[in-house]
């Protein structure tokens, strides 16, 4: 699977479009995620608890995403991806 953010895939041309895919990932901290994040607040900076459960989201709607690309038969994938702040 080709994966890419860009309009075109270098040297390839585009067949033809199967549609929209998409990888939604709805997260919440553990508790002991919550808790760190929140003393962490306290003094400032990267909450690198919450930036771990982000991440673990972003990849599970990426593998999302290219597992149902792969079901409609797509042989490449243009991603977007928007987060939004809940």
């Amino acid at each position: 699977m080709i994966v890419t953010t860009g309009n075109d895939v270098a040297e390839r041309a585009i067949k033809n479009y199967v549609g929209i895919v998409r990888g939604i990932v709805v997260r919440s901290p553990t508790i002991g995620q919550g808790i760190m994040g929140g003393l962490k607040q306290l003094v400032g900076g990267n909450i690198e608890a919450y930036a771990v459960a982000c991440e673990q989201a972003r990849q599970e709607a990426y593998d999302r995403m290219i597992k149902q690309a792969q079901s409609l038969g797509a042989e490449s994938l243009k991603i977007l991806f928007v987060t939004n702040k809940a």
